[in-house]
């Protein structure tokens, strides 16, 4: 439970610090700091995937890994589950999240929706990072139509 305390502050801090830094309000400011988070989340789930047990960089299939990373990987990150998983089986893959721990203080009113980009980028960055390491080139993207729910939409890049 501290583990999470922890994460959950440590996380707030690079927000906020990175929003006091490039406090312009234009997009220019915020597209830098929302690349510098998903920068970062993208070298944790790199050194996250690199920890992984060799038996578990062995799947076959795409959908094995988005499996993996809605069971183990969110479970080691944020102690719970992801709550669906769905796919057009053509590359595209939703990942929805009902109580997302990153937006659960924020969900206490409909004004801090525009706010939750902000949480979500180290996150989009975390997938994409530990898609890499297991050797799939992924866009991630995510969504908040309500706290504090959101989907993350993970499209692979076929090479």
């Amino acid at each position: 439970m501290a583990d999470a305390a922890l994460f959950e502050f440590l996380h707030m801090e690079m927000v906020a610090e990175l929003w006091a830094h490039h406090s312009d309000p234009g997009p220019g400011g915020q597209k830098t700091s929302l690349s510098v988070l998903e920068g970062m989340g993208f070298r944790v789930g790199q050194a996250l995937g690199e920890r992984l047990p060799q038996e578990t960089l062995a799947f076959r299939e795409e959908l094995d890994v988005l499996k993996f990373l809605c069971k183990d990987l969110w479970v080691a990150v944020f102690q719970k589950q992801m709550d669906s998983l769905r796919t057009n089986h053509q590359g595209t893959y939703v990942l929805q999240d009902n109580s997302f721990p990153l937006l659960i203080r924020m969900a206490s009113g409909p004004q801090y929706l525009e706010e939750a980009p902000k949480f979500l980028a180290f996150t989009c960055g975390l997938l994409r990072g530990t898609l890499s390491t297991l050797g799939i080139k992924s866009l991630v993207t995510a969504s908040v139509a309500s706290l504090p729910t959101c989907k993350f939409q993970v499209v692979i890049q076929k090479t």
